[in-house]
């Protein structure tokens, strides 16, 4: 089964942009799993433009408190400094939550959203006392990585379990074949499946994210060993349409067949 972890930075998105508490975080994130999701994943920025520090340990104890077999999946960029803003570093925010995964995102903060991977073996070096420390925290730790697997190859002397695709160039080559399966798609899935299949052989995870849909999900849910897709940006979206317990429903239909 391939587990979908729902990314509810939009739901806080929303919250913020009129202040107050609603849309209620704790409960569309309970919502979600009651739905049937496996996890929930956050990427809280240095401006906490959409998840707040303060969301992190509430989201932690109330998945502890009340779906203890859920995963909780933080993101972020592991380099980005602690602020005067009220942002505590990732490793922070890692330390206070125990989550059961981190995933490491080479995002900056001027990026609309994160948009590239690693760049391995030139970050080995400093990404692997990282991973110890997170190893530490008590967390398994993803990598966020382009479809490349020369780099890929280099994921194992981070110390790193997993690795999440950027999904977003298969998704965009989805789209411009007009959700067809047309040459551009099919030339992006198979270099995916490559990479996938790369990380298999070196028995690291294979996570999957970032602009995808229940359209594109179809075809990039063949990904060999393909075990955790995390999606907020569409499944908030459709949400609007058909319901949040729907929208999950038909998202965990997709993914599994």
């Amino acid at each position: 089964m391939i587990a979908l972890s729902v990314n509810v930075n939009k739901i806080a998105l929303l919250r913020n942009s009129r202040g107050g508490a609603r849309p209620d975080l704790l409960e569309l994130a309970r919502m979600a799993l009651l739905a049937g999701a496996h996890g929930i994943t956050v990427h809280p920025r240095p401006d906490q433009r959409h998840i707040r520090a303060s969301d992190v340990p509430a989201l932690a104890a109330m998945l502890r408190a009340e779906f203890p077999d859920a995963e909780f999946n933080i993101e972020g960029n592991p380099f980005a400094p602690a602020n005067n803003d009220g942002y505590p570093g990732l490793e922070a925010l890692v330390a206070a939550a125990r989550p059961a995964q981190v995933t490491l995102v080479p995002d900056g903060d001027v990026q609309l959203t994160s948009d590239h991977g690693w760049d391995l073996p030139a970050d080995t070096a400093r990404l692997r006392p990282l991973v110890e420390r997170m190893h530490a925290h008590g967390a398994r730790v993803s990598l966020f990585m382009d479809p490349d697997p020369a780099a890929i190859a280099a994921v194992p002397d981070t110390g790193a379990e997993r690795i999440e695709l950027y999904t977003g160039p298969f998704a965009h080559a989805y789209a411009e074949d007009g959700h067809s399966g047309g040459t551009l798609s099919r030339a992006s899935l198979e270099a995916f499946i490559r990479a996938a299949q790369c990380a298999r052989d070196l028995e690291l995870g294979v996570n999957a994210g970032h602009d995808l849909d229940l359209d594109n999900l179809v075809a990039l849910r063949t990904l060999p060993g393909l075990a955790e897709v995390s999606i907020g940006h569409a499944l908030v979206a459709d949400a609007l349409e058909l319901g949040w317990f729907g929208t999950v429903h038909r998202y965990l239909r997709v993914l599994n067949g």
